[in-house]
């Protein structure tokens, strides 16, 4: 479990949802252009990243991730010829300065991994981003070769502004062993019924209709086929939850094509059950968009755990999440009947007999419009538990211990609960043989 963060995160308030942090870190704060020394781990604003940003972060318990991206420097085809002609020895160099300071075997042990670029799309020519993908990558293999090399965003389809196509140059033999890690940028957007409709509205995780877990399902089958023993990290996935008053003041494109957010309730449902869509999924990493918002009814423009640093429902449940299900492995699903109902069964790491089913119903709304809808929720009978609940517990949306959900015992190993939207820990120790 991941998060984003930025210069503003932190550390001390976001370590009650997890562990693992992503920094976006742009080359033009580290030089002026491709050509230039390299100081790490000062900027050329003199921000220092290890007292600023990095140090923090390790001295909180963090492990990060560092997003390598080329803000600033990928804005044309002009562009591309004045920065990157002929600095191919640089790109080299570069990758090496950052991992031999930055990296798990340098003195300070900020980061972990490094993703060569963070969105540069189908937009970035290709040839171009071959050389410089190449060069950064074996340059950070040679400044520290226990740093994790991660792509930027891809998808195992057709390329677009904001991801490449995975089976482009990925797949190349001489790129291929320069990377460890896959990553993904995946969203819930909702099906536009006519073009006249926003691009950018959410819809429920769950949703038949959506790319959203296909595009995690074709990457793994297309790493499966074709490059096996990467990792799939989600880098980015999220949720836009802004308040009434916010949307009242929509503006330009969000007003025009009628973008909508979800409700607080709904970002912290769907959150919490996009991470339980990934546990059964072979994904190692999922990292959520965004630490913190202003309140702002545009996309990626609200979607933090916390508003102006104050919790939303959604950072209390991926708190409940993290602490209740933090020691635990996927192992099964139970159940899985489509707008209906969903059962997923987990185990503890340490102790196999200490045993969690999560159940919820993945049903949801496409906007934050009330449109008469009334979240789905029925009366279920769960069998075949492996012990009795030790306690039941129902999504927490605020401070404090979460509500107890009410239970009945139907049966030696099976139990009655109303289930709805929020999903439901159902919390067992298995009994030893013999007692």
């Amino acid at each position: 479990m991941g998060i984003n963060g930025h210069f503003t995160f932190k550390p001390e308030l976001y370590r009650q949802t997890g562990r693992l942090v992503r920094n976006y870190h742009n080359l033009n704060w580290d030089v002026k252009q491709p050509g230039d020394a390299v100081h790490p781990p000062v900027c050329v604003n003199q921000v220092n990243w290890k007292d600023n940003v990095y140090g923090k972060w390790r001295k909180a318990g963090f492990e990060t991730d560092t997003c390598l991206q080329f803000s600033g420097f990928d804005a044309s085809v002009a562009k591309y010829q004045h920065f990157w002609a002929g600095k191919e020895p640089w790109c080299f160099d570069y990758g090496k300065a950052v991992a031999a300071y930055f990296g798990p075997s340098g003195a300070e042990k900020l980061c972990t991994s490094f993703e060569i670029g963070n969105e540069p799309g189908e937009k970035f020519d290709r040839a171009l981003y071959k050389t410089i993908f190449t060069q950064m990558a074996r340059g950070i293999r040679a400044g520290d070769p226990r740093a994790k090399i991660v792509t930027p965003a891809v998808q195992a389809r057709q390329g677009d502004d904001y991801a490449q196509d995975l089976r482009g140059i990925y797949a190349d033999k001489e790129v291929l062993p320069l990377y460890d890690v896959i990553s993904l940028h995946t969203y819930a957007a909702a099906e536009r019924k006519t073009p006249s409709e926003s691009p950018w509205t959410r819809s429920y995780p769950e949703d038949p209709g959506i790319a959203y877990l296909k595009i995690v399902d074709e990457a793994i089958a297309w790493r499966d086929a074709t490059a096996p023993g990467k990792e799939i990290w989600i880098t980015e996935f999220g949720y836009d939850a802004c308040t009434p008053e916010a949307m009242k003041r929509r503006k330009d494109w969000a007003l025009k094509l009628d973008w909508q957010g979800v409700t607080d309730l709904q970002q912290a449902q769907y959150l919490i059950r996009s991470f339980f869509a990934f546990a059964e999924r072979d994904v190692q990493r999922a990292y959520i968009y965004f630490y913190d918002d202003n309140d702002e009814a545009s996309v990626h423009a609200c979607a933090g755990l916390t508003r102006k640093f104050v919790p939303k429902p959604s950072f209390w449940a991926v708190k409940q999440l993290y602490e209740t299900l933090g020691e635990y492995r996927f192992k099964r699903v139970v159940t899985k009947t489509p707008g209906a109902l969903s059962v997923f069964e987990f185990e503890n790491g340490a102790n196999p007999d200490r045993i969690a089913w999560v159940a919820w119903s993945p049903t949801g709304v496409r906007t934050n419009e009330k449109n008469g809808y009334v979240p789905r929720a029925a009366r279920v009978t769960l069998t075949g538990l492996p012990a009795l609940p030790a306690r039941v517990a129902g999504m927490a949306t605020a401070d404090g211990e979460a509500p107890n959900a009410a239970w009945e015992k139907a049966g030696p190993t099976a139990i009655t609960l109303m289930v709805g939207e929020s999903p439901v820990y159902i919390l067992m120790t298995r009994a030893a043989p013999g007692k």
